[in-house]
């Protein structure tokens, strides 16, 4: 089986790994992000806010560092917004605390605003335009949903008619489009809220399990299954309705072993792996 390895990407400064690493992403312009705090997250009991940094490192190798002040999330998403903002939620939303779920901050690190999207966070990507894509698991039927920075929901699956929308497994956000693979029947759907005429489009599809997805014009690619496929590339190309298996291989680190675990985000093209201890970006490019 033919094996990929990934281009490294970003990595976080070497003066910052003393500090736990709460979450990290990449924006839609390319930047990457470290969400960093004191010391790990603890399973039960309340969690007071704490303070955090935010340790960006630009496409050209710029670090750029912004203090968060009392962030509340303990398992948190994290998105850079077009302002120089950021957004931090948490993934699990509890009654009492639902407006405090989604935090949003200005470019100096304070909070401006706070608001819910509802519990079960699988993804959450900025777009382009600042709009904020969360997909759900399976825990919270909502699917996915378009929501501005300011909290007003903006565009919601609900009456798409994407089959077996249960649990959105991978979610790809670029420019101001969204690519979702959700299970359970796991299509290729294609979002596009601002195309009145067709905003959603699907290809039903045979690859079971991606964690993530990118695409590139007539193709695309899944990253990730289920058990022994977890490091599966799966390539495909687009026709009318479906998405048509060419290939299978294997997505390993630079050096060519298994990544283990990681996180993934998913931007038009590409598809960014982190693999622990969660320091460095690799990336996979369809149109490389």
């Amino acid at each position: 089986m033919q094996k990929t390895a990934l281009t490294p990407y970003a990595h976080l400064p070497r003066a910052h790994h003393n500090r736990h690493v709460l979450t990290s992403t990449v924006d839609v312009f390319g930047a990457a992000h470290w969400l960093l705090g004191e010391h790990a997250p603890q399973p039960g009991g309340d969690v007071p806010p704490v303070d955090a940094l935010v340790v960006s490192v630009h496409p050209g190798g710029s670090v750029e560092l912004t203090e968060l002040s009392a962030v509340r999330a303990r398992w948190p998403h994290l998105d850079r917004l077009p302002d120089g903002g950021f957004v931090v939620a948490a993934s699990r939303a509890r009654r009492y605390e639902d407006s405090k779920q989604v935090q949003v901050f200005d470019a100096l690190g304070r909070e401006t605003s706070s608001f819910s999207v509802g519990d079960a966070i699988e993804h959450l990507l900025v777009d382009e335009a600042g709009h904020i894509w969360v997909g759900h698991f399976d825990e919270n039927p909502a699917g996915i949903r378009r929501w501005s920075a300011t909290g007003r929901l903006i565009w919601t699956s609900d009456d798409a008619h994407i089959p077996g929308l249960f649990d959105c497994y991978a979610l790809n956000v670029s420019g101001t489009t969204a690519w979702a693979c959700p299970y359970t029947d796991f299509p290729l759907v294609e979002i596009r809220p601002d195309r009145t005429d067709r905003p959603v489009r699907v290809w039903e599809n045979r690859v079971r399990g991606a964690k993530a997805v990118a695409v590139h014009n007539d193709r695309v690619a899944f990253y990730g299954g289920y058990r022994e496929e977890q490091d599966r590339l799966a390539h495909g190309e687009l026709t009318e309705t479906s998405v048509e298996p060419t290939d299978v291989g294997l997505l390993t680190l630079p050096d060519g072993s298994v990544v283990g675990r990681r996180r993934v985000v998913g931007r038009g093209s590409r598809i960014y792996v982190q693999a622990e201890p969660f320091t460095e970006w690799g990336v996979f490019d369809l149109s490389s």
